[in-house]
């Protein structure tokens, strides 16, 4: 048996959403331990190399990070493997970018560029509640922050608008039928639409039925479901405003987009 924590990711083994080319090497960056799981998160090697081209090679990365120069929700990280993930700011101030990460509706992060006001909260998802030996109630939210003596009205599953800059809860938003919600795990993955209906399973999984603005229904468990606004989303959403095309969609918005380039 192998001792201690693995250190080490082969790329055929890596996400699919990471996008990597399995021809490119044997090994892919494995993210360190930190506010997201690994099948959740991208690193931040992936971020500067990959995506945004800044590096050509993981040394470049490292010394990017190293100047400090990357802020993941206004911290500086110099870790270059540390995961950034779900609705997290990835700010690099000296080329002027801030990005949320978000999800398509393929289930791949995309940086999707924020502006200056949006850059200074996220919502956060809660996840757990309860009350310390010390007899103080905190809240636990989806990216690993406890939040100490939190509004009473806050419970599980509903979401938090948290400020970056002092980490204080700003406001809050239920989670009940007829919210805006972005399903953030399983096949519809990146999906935005309003909730009808929750179904109760006790001792197995509640399923929540949502509805997208194009009128199209589908399901998924409960713990899948962020809720991301009242009526108008709080955050700004990546192209597509989280509305899932079928494949013929797709393929007559690509022959269009062909035919325009041509003409």
């Amino acid at each position: 048996m192998a001792r201690g924590p693995k250190k080490h990711l082969k790329r055929l083994n890596a996400p699919k959403h990471w996008l990597l080319s399995k021809l490119d090497g044997i090994f892919a960056p494995r993210p360190s331990q930190g506010p997201h799981k690994l099948r959740e998160s991208l690193p931040l090697i992936l971020i500067l190399r990959n995506r945004l081209k800044y590096a050509l090679t993981g040394k470049e990365t490292k010394y990017i990070c190293m100047q400090k120069l990357v802020k993941v929700d206004g911290k500086v990280r110099t870790d270059p493997t540390f995961p950034a993930g779900f609705m997290d700011v990835v700010e690099i101030p000296k080329s002027g970018d801030q990005f949320r990460l978000i999800y398509d509706t393929k289930g791949r992060f995309v940086l999707h560029k924020i502006s200056d006001d949006e850059k200074k909260y996220k919502l956060g998802r809660v996840k757990r509640q309860e009350i310390t030996n010390k007899k103080v109630p905190v809240i636990v939210t989806h990216d690993g922050r406890t939040i100490r003596y939190p509004d009473p009205d806050i419970k599980v599953n509903d979401v938090v608008k948290i400020d970056i800059t002092t980490g204080k809860v700003i406001e809050f938003i239920k989670f009940e039928v007829g919210k805006l919600a972005m399903i953030t795990k399983g096949r519809n993955t990146g999906r935005v639409g309003t909730i009808l209906h929750v179904e109760k399973h006790p001792g197995s999984f509640n399923i929540v039925t949502v509805r997208d603005s194009k009128g199209h229904s589908f399901s998924t468990r409960q713990e899948n479901v962020f809720i991301i606004g009242n009526d108008e989303p709080s955050i700004s959403l990546p192209k597509g405003q989280g509305v899932k095309q079928s494949i013929l969609e797709e393929r007559d918005a690509l022959i269009a987009k062909k035919s325009n380039n041509e003409e």
